[in-house]
């Protein structure tokens, strides 16, 4: 199959739960260490939104990489494998 990584993505579902198995440890050091924002700029799925004084973590559609909790440079991003039978449902198509 070829084709752009945004026709690939839409292929990609998920069963969410309803806690997250991400955590910014720390919101105060998003705002006042780290002013570019890195995970909004690494995460492949764009679960990392910044807003205003604060990250928001949009967990739901987390591609289970774990590029966050290697890519941030305080190490103030928990993350976990999501509970049994939640997470990243591949298709292939």
């Amino acid at each position: 199959m070829t084709g752009s990584i945004e026709e690939k993505q839409y292929l990609v579902r998920f069963k969410a739960d309803k806690k997250s198995h991400l955590t910014v440890l720390d919101h105060d050091v998003c705002l006042t260490n780290c002013p570019d924002k890195l995970c909004t700029l690494f995460c492949p799925a764009e679960v990392y939104k910044w807003e205003e004084i604060r990250m928001q973590v949009g967990y739901e559609g987390c591609h289970e990489c774990g590029s966050c909790r290697i890519g941030c440079p305080y190490q103030n991003i928990k993350w976990e494998y999501p509970k049994g039978g939640h997470g990243i449902v591949f298709r292939l198509a």
